[in-house]
């Protein structure tokens, strides 16, 4: 008899308990693979890790840090890390959950597995900053390396923290490691291309999602929630493809343009101030009204759970595009699908930033490094292909895609389990 995990307490809209909501719904594809489906509900390996710094003023401060690997079946771990003062266990394992099905459904040799700091970054310094990285990569540095677990960045983290990361790392095995993390600095054998993967890719699915069903990206309006690395980046290319980026909500606020708003501008005050709120270019909306906007396009690109029943009752848009991880609850999505909104998932849709991290992690094992233009071409290659068996995979068994993506995922994730076999 297999006992439910006693560490966890999962509730519906958890991301969890989303998480495994989504592996119920794919069971039946599965077939006689479908005996090893208890290992998608168990993390490999979950480390807490007590994180004590000395602040700038003198105080010891203790921050709670996590790194799980959720699946190790088809590679090393693979996944990031965040910074975030509402950073749970349970989010942590849904979102290295969430990278296991990504990396399988695109097809990279990686499980899943994600980290995170229970913190507000905001409220350290920088010295601060680089304390609690440091310490942090030296308690997980018993589980972290390039052939085992390569971190990256994610929310409130960046190309700086993977520099420390990286170098705390090199100094505790004493060689210069430059796989042990993705999202670098160029100089310290970061790949082109890759701050901007993520939006790309969530670009690149909703061109030809939009494609499929019909929908002409010239003209299109379009919502982006979140205008961080992944959302303005992703709001750039809709804009250049001739789309309206007519609304933009962060932490800080919401902006309205019915006219389009001027993407490059909002970059730039955004990179300023820190949010888009006050923005010139536009006027200033309630948070809830965001979910009225009259759009074609929305792209969820903040945090989990964003999308709730109520909201996706409310939604104006034909296609949905997951910039970021777990937006959509399982009651929403369900909403959606009966009012005909296209959700392209996240474990597909925002699976360009983890592609261009697999390319870093090859250039830095060769030391050979390729150019922008090669690099985004292969990203548009492999997303095209994947989403194409994707679809193929919802067509026939007329399920949605996510359903699908899973159905993909999960296949190869198992069929690796089972010709492994289990040791000892």
């Amino acid at each position: 008899m297999t006992m439910p995990l006693s560490y966890v307490q999962p509730t519906a809209d958890s991301p969890w308990g989303t998480y495994l909501s989504q592996i119920d719904r794919v069971l039946p594809y599965l077939g006689p693979l479908a005996r090893w489906a208890e290992t998608l509900r168990r993390p490999k390996r979950t480390l807490i890790v007590d994180i004590p710094i000395e602040l700038d003023n003198g105080t010891i401060a203790h921050y709670e840090g996590y790194r799980v690997q959720h699946s190790l079946t088809r590679g090393p771990g693979k996944g990031g890390v965040r910074y975030h003062p509402d950073v749970t266990l349970e989010e942590v394992m849904a979102l290295s959950a969430w990278m296991s099905i990504k990396n399988a459904a695109v097809n990279l040799p990686y499980g899943g597995a994600k980290g995170g700091i229970r913190v507000d970054p905001k409220v350290l310094s920088q010295k601060e900053l680089e304390k609690l990285t440091r310490r942090y990569t030296s308690e997980i540095g018993i589980i972290i390396g390039p052939q085992q677990d390569i971190p990256a960045p994610d929310v409130n983290t960046n190309a700086q923290i993977m520099a420390w990361m990286m170098d705390t790392y090199s100094m505790n095995t004493g060689a210069t490691a430059t796989g042990v993390v993705t999202g670098k600095p160029l100089h310290l054998g970061g790949s082109l291309g890759r701050v901007k993967a993520t939006g790309r890719g969530v670009f690149v699915t909703g061109r030809e999602a939009a494609r499929r069903i019909g929908l002409d990206i010239r003209g299109a309006k379009v919502a982006v929630q979140g205008f961080g690395n992944v959302g303005s980046s992703a709001a750039e290319l809709f804009a250049a493809a001739g789309a309206l980026v007519v609304a933009s909500q962060d932490h800080s606020g919401t902006v309205f343009n019915g006219h389009g708003l001027d993407t490059a501008q909002l970059q730039a005050h955004v990179k300023a101030s820190g949010g888009v709120a006050g923005f010139a270019g536009g006027e200033a909306m309630g948070l809830e009204e965001f979910w009225d906007v009259d759009c074609q396009i929305l792209i969820p690109a903040a945090l989990e759970n964003q999308i709730t029943a109520a909201r996706a009752h409310r939604l104006k848009a034909k296609l949905v595009l997951e910039g970021a991880n777990g937006p959509t609850g399982s009651a929403a999505d369900d909403i959606l699908a009966e009012r005909g909104v296209l959700v392209v998932p996240d474990v597909i849709c925002n699976a360009g930033g983890v592609t261009v991290s697999y390319f870093e992690w090859v250039q830095d094992f060769s030391s050979f490094f390729w150019t922008e233009d090669e690099i985004n071409a292969r990203l548009d290659k492999i997303m095209v292909g994947a989403l194409n068996n994707i679809w193929d995979t919802a067509d026939h068994h007329r399920i949605s895609l996510r359903t699908a993506t899973f159905a993909v995922a999960c296949e190869r994730i198992l069929s690796a389990r089972q010709e492994r076999g289990l040791y000892p």
